[in-house]
């Protein structure tokens, strides 16, 4: 096994740990507003996330807030970041 895919495995083992924690000490919502998305994954990443489709606005009767579905938000942060994960000269 090479260092990195190594590296990978422990950093999504740490990562499907501390959800786990997160959810039995508190429920975590299926949806989180844009500005808390903001803060848990950087507003560059989210409106670009936006712009480019991956993720979907929730649909809501109150027009002043815009609900994001964490589920995709989370899938999407995975997936797209993990390049920023291996050393230069691995990439």
């Amino acid at each position: 096994m090479k260092y990195t895919e190594l590296a990978m495995l422990l950093k999504n083992a740490a990562e499907q740990g501390t959800a786990n924690a997160i959810k039995e000490e508190r429920p975590v919502p299926d949806r989180l507003t844009k500005a808390e998305a903001y803060r848990l994954y950087g507003r560059s990443n989210v409106d670009r996330w936006l712009r480019e489709g991956l993720i979907s606005k929730q649909p809501t009767t109150d027009t002043s807030q815009i609900f994001l579905d964490r589920s995709e938000l989370e899938a999407v942060a995975a997936s797209s970041n993990r390049i920023t994960y291996l050393p230069v000269a691995d990439r």
